[in-house]
């Protein structure tokens, strides 16, 4: 079984888990699946599954940019942010100004975050109070594309860790009433397809890549630094392939972190 990564366009009314485990069945027993970023059950779009020794580098995808398109319905609250809520009535919000750059938001009490070891939407529906801390997000495309009456659609560029939700409901007054995700760094929904399994050397090309002669990709291959420079995560790769992910030290040296061999 190959590893990588199967760009998925997730239909609404099932869970981020749920794709996942479909994936796994269809693979079959002892084949490591997870996702890097889950969707709510009410969103669509771009779901990037992890295959084999693609769950390995779960962080590195999960850290990269995403783009999405959403309807809010406005002049309305959702105590979810979405329509799966309780809905009143509220003020219409103008639409003047749309936040862009670093702001800081609150995640959604109804959110997959954890708290005390728990998930936030666990505590909100059992009706306990949930604190969650404000974060630091950017956003560098907000960018209301249509509207009409008590609708309007926004395209929205933002980094891992955004919630759209937040942004929606911070406009005063409005929610998500359709949430699409269309992009993660260089995938697309438009290349969608449950059926291939992009190979992880490919899955990993916005890393830059450092090709090694072979007694260097030996010594890679066992973990063990070697000289280069970098001011990120890099792909240490020989003739035959992917060796490993390696992050720099600071001394001149990149640290393998992540192995693909043995």
């Amino acid at each position: 079984m190959p590893d990588g990564v199967i760009l998925v366009d997730k239909p609404a009314g099932v869970t981020s888990h749920d794709v996942v485990a479909g994936v796994r069945r269809g693979l079959g027993r002892g084949v490591k699946v997870g996702h890097a970023g889950t969707l709510d059950p009410f969103a669509t779009g771009l779901l990037l599954v992890l295959v084999g020794r693609a769950t390995r580098v779960q962080r590195y995808l999960m850290a990269l940019g995403k783009r999405y398109e959403t309807v809010a319905r406005l002049g309305f609250v959702s105590t979810t942010g979405d329509p799966e809520g309780e809905i009143t009535p509220g003020r219409t919000p103008a639409l003047s100004r749309l936040p862009t750059g670093t702001i800081r938001q609150r995640p959604p009490a109804y959110s997959a975050v954890k708290v005390g070891g728990q998930r936030a939407y666990k505590l909100a529906r059992r009706g306990e109070t949930v604190e969650l801390r404000e974060r630091e997000v950017e956003v560098s495309r907000f960018e209301l594309l249509w509207r009409d009456d008590d609708r309007a659609g926004f395209a929205i560029d933002c980094s891992s860790g955004t919630y759209v939700r937040s942004l929606i409901a911070d406009l005063h007054d409005a929610y998500c009433l359709e949430l699409r995700r269309t992009g993660i760094g260089p995938f697309d929904v438009a290349d969608a397809d449950p059926e291939r399994i992009v190979p992880l050397d490919d899955a990993l090309a916005f890393l830059p890549a450092v090709d090694l002669a072979p007694a260097e990709a030996k010594r890679a291959g066992h973990g063990v630094a070697i000289a280069g420079e970098s001011d990120g995560p890099v792909r240490l790769r020989d003739e035959h392939g992917l060796i490993a992910l390696a992050e720099p030290r600071g001394d001149g040296t990149l640290k393998p972190v992540v192995g693909f061999r043995g």
